[in-house]
């Protein structure tokens, strides 16, 4: 699924090749490739590019967009599944120490 992201506008504003910004970002000169084209791409790729380019990772929708991808709405239900768990285990716990 293509989406829209500034990873090729932000790194020819920044005079970086696409083989430069791959090296930063340890990934390939392809993935670079891919992603400028509007491919998506696991989200640990976004964050070293986002880093990469120089930005903090609060700032991945000025490089990403604001988009929720598959891998973004993937990790919130990961995250909301582990903390419902650790509330239940906290409940359990209370119990537990009360008798």
């Amino acid at each position: 699924m293509a989406s829209v992201n500034n990873v090729r506008k932000i790194r020819e504003s920044k005079m970086m090749s696409k083989a430069e910004l791959a090296r930063k970002a340890s990934v390939t000169v392809q993935t670079i490739d891919r992603i400028e084209k509007g491919n998506d791409c696991r989200l640990d790729t976004k964050r070293k590019i986002i880093l990469a380019l120089g930005y903090k990772l609060g700032e991945r929708s000025k490089v990403f967009g604001e988009e929720t991808s598959a891998d973004d709405r993937a990790s919130s239900q990961v995250k909301t599944k582990s903390k419902s768990k650790v509330k239940v285990r906290r409940q359990a716990g209370k119990g537990k120490r009360q008798a």
